[in-house]
């Protein structure tokens, strides 16, 4: 394994920084940081950077969540089944990977990123308001199918998590564009802690890049927390849909290539 360089580090700690508050405001970090990663250690396993990757980018996410809960009234019937249910089926989506066929997955996530991009820039008003739709068990039980199938998701391959968890709290269960960023904060910390319940018992954390990046990526999470609540639900929402293209487009150069 090539050792970690100066240069290296300070420059995943910038990627890190801008990560998270990427991820805080709207979701997609890991856009930015697990290629960051990949290119500063190319001589480390793909085991080794995702599990520097999700160590150094939970303690942004548990950050931000926690800067909204502190001025976002997030809904917890909803927030903690979906999470429970979320890092569960996160840890089978990830022992899963080595049994599917991964290479069919993304045409798949293309067709709903798409069909989302355009539906949320249809529907003006989409999310405008917060008008929860459901309510008692109804809500729960929806809240833990949404889990168990974006949780999975994000084991098993991941991109695009975030905009698929916000989508999802705004369309099917009447959030505002803040108050779903919000909640994804909270269901992403699950998942990124069930990734994490794998990768650091066998050794696949790099912790002199991690640990710096974490505390990188929790200032940026700050931020980027901050602006989206100055900005207000229009103004995530915009984001969403800036992210969602870069994501599109990520997935068809990638499948063009």
């Amino acid at each position: 394994m090539a050792e970690l360089t100066l240069f290296s580090l300070l420059f995943l700690v910038s990627m890190s920084f801008v990560a998270g508050l990427v991820d805080a405001a709207v979701g997609g970090g890991g856009l930015i940081q697990t290629p960051a990663l990949f290119s500063a250690l190319p001589n480390h396993t793909p085991a080794t950077i995702f599990g520097t990757n999700k160590l150094s980018s939970i303690f942004g996410t548990a950050t931000a969540a926690f800067r909204y809960a502190r001025t976002v009234r997030i809904h917890w019937p909803v927030a903690l089944p979906a999470a429970l249910a979320a890092l569960v089926a996160s840890f089978i989506g990830a022992r899963l990977v080595a049994w599917l066929p991964v290479q069919y997955v993304k045409p798949m996530v293309l067709v709903l990123l798409v069909l989302i991009a355009l539906y949320t820039m249809k529907k003006k008003n989409l999310g405008d308001v917060h008008a929860p739709l459901r309510s008692g068990r109804a809500e729960r039980w929806l809240a833990i199918l949404t889990g168990t199938v974006i949780g999975f998701y994000d084991g098993f391959f991941g991109p695009g998590t975030g905009s698929f968890l916000t989508f999802a709290f705004v369309r099917f269960f009447g959030f505002d564009f803040l108050r779903a960023a919000a909640t994804t904060k909270v269901v992403n910390g699950a998942t990124n802690l069930a990734a994490l319940a794998y990768f650091i018992p066998t050794g696949n954390v790099l912790y002199a890049a991690a640990i710096p990046m974490a505390i990188a990526n929790i200032l940026g999470a700050q931020l980027g927390a901050h602006v989206a609540m100055k900005g207000g639900t229009q103004f995530v929402r915009k984001l969403f849909l800036v992210l969602c293209w870069v994501l599109i487009a990520k997935f068809a150069y990638d499948m063009l290539r």
